[in-house]
């Protein structure tokens, strides 16, 4: 008897197995249920990027959007498949180069970008506004937009400002990672205690230009000083939560909420050295191993920017590979994005990716990834309204308000 199974033992256990079979099958359909809500959901969403760095590319290797290239992080085919709906492109010269260079380098990436445009009629169109973005997606095509990353690009003169504007572009990152004339970046010893009058002078004009101010890259005191001009809500196009990685990139809770508080939109950076502190940590500690490598990146890539950032991806891979820097995963992404909406609600986050211009997480390789932040959204318990949100009515919302200020703005001072 102590080898056989009762009747009633028999009965148990079949049932126990049966509950465990359903509970399984549940699951499964529940999983499954969450992954067809979020294909769904990407179907009807307009999913924004507020933040490349693809026109290095551009004009440093004459690289064709149309063109499926593993090298990247961006093309065509795979903002297909990842679901991106309008896009803006990062119009950037580093901050040392001298300012008449750097706008004539600015206007070949913007000539570049329209050019894309231009060659690809039927994926993509340059948009200015947030209705062309809802029309270019009403067409199933790729809304193409522009954002200038560094104010030192419009060389101390508003005139260049406004140039910039007629061509299409749509924000102003005011500071890169030095100092500007008129604006302290976050990564250098300030100079100006935030914004100087003429920096006051560029909000006011961008206010009435219809174009976005980007905080990105500024210093906070920088910051609030914008804070006390704008008549419009503001973004951060590509920063990510101090709270969790403290560098001085990333936004204090108090910078979030203040953002909030005015309306403004923080598009969270993918980089992983902004997502993780344990990266950000092991990063200072190998700068010694890495500086031979680098040092060799730039006698090879000279001023090739595309060159220098996809070396800078390989120098990370090999660090990582030796154990000398942690992994980290995509999944920080949506960390980032949870504290965002609980310090401040769903209704002030967005994407801001910073594809072709940093070292991405693992699982967000390119942009085709996309679809797995919509989906881990939804499983944390998101509503697929507040979703949305996330991936792009935010920054539509934004967007429609910086423009109303511009329509309501005095024609002349």
């Amino acid at each position: 008897m102590g080898q056989r199974m009762t009747k009633s033992t028999q009965i148990l256990l079949g049932a126990a197995l049966g509950v465990a079979a359903l509970a399984f099958a549940a699951g499964r359909s529940s999983a499954d249920d969450i992954s067809q809500r979020a294909q769904r959901l990407l179907k009807r969403a307009i999913v924004l990027d507020t933040h490349d760095d693809t026109p290095q590319r551009m004009i440093y290797e004459n690289f064709d959007l149309a063109a499926r290239d593993a090298r990247g992080h961006i093309d065509i085919p795979r903002m297909r498949e990842g679901g991106l709906n309008g896009i803006f492109f990062s119009i950037w010269t580093p901050g040392t180069v001298p300012q008449l260079e750097s706008v004539q380098v600015a206007l070949r990436q913007i000539d570049a970008v329209r050019e894309q445009a231009r060659r690809h009629p039927n994926e993509l169109v340059l948009a200015t506004t947030a209705a062309d973005i809802r029309a270019a997606r009403a067409q199933g095509k790729i809304a193409t937009l522009m954002g200038v990353e560094g104010g030192h690009m419009i060389a101390d003169d508003l005139a260049i400002l406004r140039i910039y504007a007629t061509l299409g572009v749509r924000y102003i990152t005011l500071t890169h990672s030095v100092n500007d004339d008129w604006a302290d970046s976050s990564t250098d010893k300030p100079a100006h205690n935030g914004l100087t009058s003429f920096g006051k002078d560029v909000v006011r004009e961008m206010n009435r230009l219809g174009m976005m101010v980007d905080i990105s890259h500024v210093s906070d005191k920088t910051f609030y000083d914008v804070l006390e001009i704008t008549r419009a809500p503001m973004i951060a196009s590509h920063s990510s939560c101090r709270a969790i990685c403290n560098v001085p990139r990333n936004m204090s809770d108090d910078m979030i909420r203040a953002l909030a508080k005015n309306g403004g939109v923080i598009n969270i950076n993918y980089h992983i050295g902004f997502l993780s502190q344990e990266y950000a940590d092991a990063s200072k500690s190998s700068k010694e191993a890495s500086k031979p490598l680098e040092d060799q990146l730039a006698a090879e890539c000279g001023k090739n920017q595309a060159c220098l950032i996809r070396g800078g991806t390989r120098i990370n891979q090999q660090l990582t590979a030796a154990g000398k820097l942690p992994p980290v995963s995509w999944e920080k992404i949506i960390e980032h994005i949870a504290h965002v909406v609980k310090l401040v609600g769903p209704n002030h986050v967005g994407l801001g990716s910073d594809f072709d211009g940093a070292i991405m997480p693992q699982g967000m390789e390119d942009v085709s990834h996309l679809p797995r932040i919509a989906e881990a959204l939804l499983r944390k318990g998101y509503s697929e309204a507040d979703v949305e949100r996330i991936l792009g009515g935010n920054l539509l919302r934004v967007m429609e308000q910086v423009e109303k200020v511009s329509r309501e703005a005095p024609a002349t001072k």
